[in-house]
């Protein structure tokens, strides 16, 4: 029974990468019946002229991986924005392993905010990034979402290069990802393959992939044969998500989506360039550049002053680098990394075996004697300890484990309150004991 609920753990955690994307067109029409509460005072326009406070509104949308027993943690994190007097509607994605400052843990990655502290965590996060108020949220967890491509009789898409991948742990009974290039029309299934497939190019490759296949869905539901039923979709959208928007504004406004695909919805990633830290990777953003290409996607510009903020955030982040982090070539080009910098693959094979495992023990919490505890543990489950320091004392709230993907599994079970969470090597963890650890 464990492992046919680790077989299934990918495909429920890709389920509502498709979603997303179709919950993104929705929010965009819903962000404009929004209360707007956002403070726009650091944008201004092309004639120098200052946007108003309510002219533009930010949705923050999550794709969350939750599972029986465990908070779930966020795979796919991206930030619509619009603006009301133009009608016209951004896209930001932020990768996964971007390097961001969490609140009572230190820098680490931004998808582990929502492990730590729910939507409200990773909001904090994102703000503290973006350097602007997130007035909204949708949250997408679902088994479903392949039925609503195929209520929309498919979409087609331009796939730009072979893809097969085969991996016979995971799903139910194994996936096969299995396109060639070309113009095809893709039903749930098939569209399922193309937004799901990673290779080399890791979670940056996969963003670009996501962000030209939400384009298209987007052509498809203004299209003459949907935009007429987009009032049953968008309440069948309605019910698999978790938000702060009511039905009653998501529907009176879908009909404006027209007028998002006619201005043109820009779609780009967060600037920044790829590092390494002790064979984990992480996504280094470049602040300024950030901040000014969010104005720009929607015809604007950053105020001398919010230019002065986002060079002194900026400065102030780059100081937190830890020694030893690598960093490696720059990339701004959206969904593109530079030759030579993609991320490492993931690892997508059996879960390894606790004696296959090296864990490091990092005493956190500032109780004497808690780290050899932990490792003693672990030691009697198997697992290799590596070594055991004693790190920031009472600089975490909560204890967590950090390994590979295809690990977490293995730490389950622990007699001790913690968070698991993905983003390490595949023969390594790391054990951060936190303030919430009980001997």
């Amino acid at each position: 029974m464990r492992q046919k609920r680790r077989r299934k753990r990918s495909y429920k955690r890709v389920k509502w990468i498709l979603g997303i994307m179709l919950t993104v067109l929705v929010a965009v029409a819903g962000i404009m019946a929004a209360n707007h509460s956002c403070n726009n005072g650091g944008l201004v326009n092309s004639d120098g002229e200052p946007v108003k406070s309510d002219q533009i509104t930010h949705v923050m949308l999550l794709g969350v991986d939750r599972r029986e027993g465990d908070v779930g943690r966020s795979d796919t994190m991206m930030v619509a924005a619009f603006d009301q007097e133009k009608e016209k509607a951004s896209l930001l994605s932020v990768p996964r392993d971007t390097r961001v400052q969490i609140e009572g843990n230190d820098y680490e990655k931004i998808n582990h905010a929502y492990a730590y502290g729910g939507h409200k965590m990773s909001q904090e996060a994102v703000e503290k990034l973006l350097g602007t108020k997130i007035d909204h949220y949708i949250i997408i967890d679902t088994k479903a979402f392949e039925r609503i491509i195929d209520a929309l009789d498919g979409v087609d898409i331009n796939v730009e290069k072979r893809m097969y991948y085969e991996d016979p742990w995971d799903d139910d009974g194994g996936l096969v990802i299995d396109l060639y290039p070309g113009e095809q029309h893709m039903n749930g299934k098939k569209a399922i393959q193309y937004v799901r497939y990673r290779d080399g190019e890791g979670d940056i490759g996969r963003i670009g992939r996501q962000q030209k296949f939400m384009k298209a869905v987007l052509a498809k539901v203004i299209s003459p044969s949907v935009l007429p039923k987009l009032p049953k979709l968008v309440e069948e959208v309605k019910s698999a998500i978790q938000t702060d928007m009511s039905l009653t504004e998501l529907v009176e406004f879908a009909g404006k989506l027209k007028s998002v695909h006619d201005n043109g919805l820009s779609a780009q990633m967060v600037p920044g360039q790829p590092a390494y830290i002790k064979d984990v990777s992480y996504w280094i953003p470049d602040i300024t550049d950030l901040r000014s290409l969010m104005a720009e996607q929607l015809g604007l510009e950053l105020s001398e002053g919010e230019k002065q903020r986002a060079q002194a955030d900026e400065d102030a982040y780059m100081k937190t680098l830890p020694s030893g982090m690598q960093l490696l070539a720059k990339s701004k080009t959206s969904g593109q990394v530079a030759e030579g910098t993609a991320e490492k693959p993931e690892e997508k094979s059996k879960p390894m075996k606790p004696e296959e495992i090296s864990v490091m023990v990092i005493n956190d919490s500032g109780i004497n004697g808690a780290a050899a505890e932990v490792a003693q543990i672990l030691q009697r489950k198997g697992f290799v300890i590596s070594g055991v320091e004693t790190g920031k004392t009472s600089s975490r709230t909560q204890t967590t484990i950090t390994t590979s993907t295809r690990n977490t599994d293995v730490f389950y079970g622990m007699p001790f309150a913690c968070v698991i969470m993905d983003g390490g090597s595949s023969n390594q963890a790391v054990v951060h004991i936190g303030l919430d650890y009980k001997k």
